[in-house]
């Protein structure tokens, strides 16, 4: 058996339930990793081994073992935690402590995870990177916002992260640190309780090593079953997008090569284009953003302005200043193009695209450039990207699957599947 640490969720909860091991052991062995690696990687704002270890013996305790029975959690520092600060990586709310859990945490909670701590955020879920590095290589960005949980959930230190993306900010760390990411539909799981930078794209997005993980996580927030496993020839779309030119070549070939090895494994291969409408979303993204983002941050605008970062202080006086009817315009055009998502997906069951540039690059000052996630996460698709190549120098490169909305479950069957021949 792999050390408790690396054990995926799926792993933890049979184990813990069959009384093979305890809550405790998976805790512990999990805090052991923070202490040998934390020093290094930054990836945690916030540990209390006592509390962790406290959780852990409730549930070992308990008779009824509940879905997550015992699985260690990173929670992304922008969810409110009622036991935990809530710094969300700015010294404006350092200390910070929330009355209630986010409605996710809590979900979890209820089925019997254990909250291990409060992972590393950029400054308010934005682009301003904060001090995580990246467990493959440390010289390298761990990609961001949600920087912690990809770091945390890649070196062993959680079986799965909390993440949220308004951008690219769940599938950039994944892809960068090498593991699954999975953003669901839009607003599919509750989002009270946490920071929000632009509230029409913000989507709670989750970490993980695999796919029955990020699935088994989702089905507690979510309140369904499990997603069953899929046997079918699978009818893929490959879709190369008008970004096609801005991707490295690493990033090609990772496409490229899937969409070959999935074929040669029995799926469906169709060529896909994208209306051109769709290339007016970037510059959508460039109203609505910042739009959002004054609105969410009026009251740390009114009261701390000096605290706030040189780049998200930029953002907000953008926002300010854009007139009200062209964020109405840029609504809409990004819901005419929501509407054209049927037509472009025709008989095919996914999208096969790329998720990132390149592999991370060298470097803190960046988080890597989110035009290949936040293109999918203006239209309220589901995605999800496996950690299925690597780049020049060793680290990962990540696919990105798309799923028609609210079809989360096809969705992560055939990436299940994907995974099982491409990982």
């Amino acid at each position: 058996m792999s050390p408790l640490n690396q054990l995926s969720a799926c792993e933890i909860v049979q184990g813990i339930t069959a009384g093979r091991f305890t809550a405790q052991a998976v805790t512990r062995a999990c805090l052991d990793r923070i202490q040998e690696r934390d020093g290094e990687v930054k990836a945690w704002a916030f540990i209390d081994q006592e509390l962790a270890l406290n959780q852990a013996r409730a549930i070992d305790s308990s008779g009824a073992k509940g879905a997550l029975a015992g699985v260690p959690l990173g929670i992304k520092d922008i969810f409110d935690t009622f036991d935990m600060p809530t710094d969300m990586g700015s010294p404006i709310y350092r200390n910070n402590r929330p009355f209630a859990d986010a409605s996710s945490v809590a979900l979890a909670r209820r089925a019997g995870a254990v909250i291990l701590g409060k992972t590393i955020t950029c400054e308010f879920a934005g682009l301003t990177p904060n001090v995580t590095r990246n467990p493959r290589d440390l010289d390298h960005s761990p990609g961001g916002s949600s920087s912690g949980s990809g770091a945390a959930v890649a070196d062993g230190m959680c079986a799965v992260g909390y993440g949220t993306q308004t951008g690219g900010s769940v599938l950039r760390p994944a892809s960068f640190c090498g593991v699954v990411g999975y953003k669901p539909t839009y607003n599919l799981i509750a989002r009270g309780g946490i920071k929000f930078a632009a509230e029409s794209r913000d989507t709670i997005g989750l970490l993980g090593r695999s796919v029955d993980d990020v699935d088994l996580v989702a089905s507690v927030l979510i309140a369904r079953s499990l997603t069953p496993r899929r046997d079918t020839p699978t009818r893929i779309g490959l879709c190369r997008t008008h970004l096609w030119d801005h991707a490295l070549p690493e990033s090609k070939y990772a496409v490229e090569d899937s969409a070959h090895r999935l074929e040669a494994a029995g799926a469906i291969l169709r060529d896909v284009s994208l209306p051109e409408s769709f290339s007016a979303l970037a510059e959508a993204r460039t109203i609505v953003n910042p739009v959002e983002r004054a609105r969410s941050m009026a009251h740390e605008w009114n009261t701390n302005r000096a605290l706030i970062s040189p780049g998200l202080t930029r953002q907000i006086e953008a926002g300010l200043s854009i007139p009200h009817s062209r964020y109405v315009a840029s609504l809409k055009r990004m819901k005419e193009c929501r509407d054209l998502i049927p037509a472009v997906f025709g008989d095919v069951d996914v999208l096969l695209v790329p998720c990132v540039t390149g592999e991370a690059p060298l470097g803190l000052q960046t988080t890597g450039d989110t035009r290949f996630q936040e293109f999918w996460t203006a239209l309220h698709t589901p995605a999800i990207t496996l950690p299925t190549h690597k780049g020049p120098k060793g680290l990962p490169i990540g696919i990105q699957l798309i799923g028609r909305l609210y079809d989360d479950e096809t969705l992560l069957g055939i990436a299940r599947w994907a995974a099982e021949r491409l990982v």
